[in-house]
């Protein structure tokens, strides 16, 4: 089954039924983007469990945040990531 991502980057999959074991990837195929075509690499698939039974109250399941990357680095992204590093140590 395939979904496409509003204008907010959200998308909605309606499974009508219970599927036990089953699992659900949810795949990164295409970027509307010219300049942010390559999927990141971790963050280009995430698995959802389609089963109402395993504890969770709600019929809503969520995949983890997918994304793609930009082509070029933008300005500002070196100074972000050192000042980052310097709190981790």
């Amino acid at each position: 089954m395939e979904g496409t991502t509003d204008s907010t980057g959200t998308y909605h999959i309606l499974v009508n039924e219970d599927h036990g074991e089953e699992t659900c990837d949810v795949v990164l195929v295409s970027s509307p983007l010219g300049d942010c075509k390559t999927a990141d690499p971790g963050r280009d698939r995430a698995r959802v469990v389609l089963t109402s039974y395993n504890g969770i109250a709600s019929d809503k399941r969520f995949a983890n945040a997918l994304g793609f990357m930009k082509d070029d680095i933008l300005s500002g992204c070196t100074t972000l990531l050192q000042s980052l590093m310097e709190e981790e140590d």
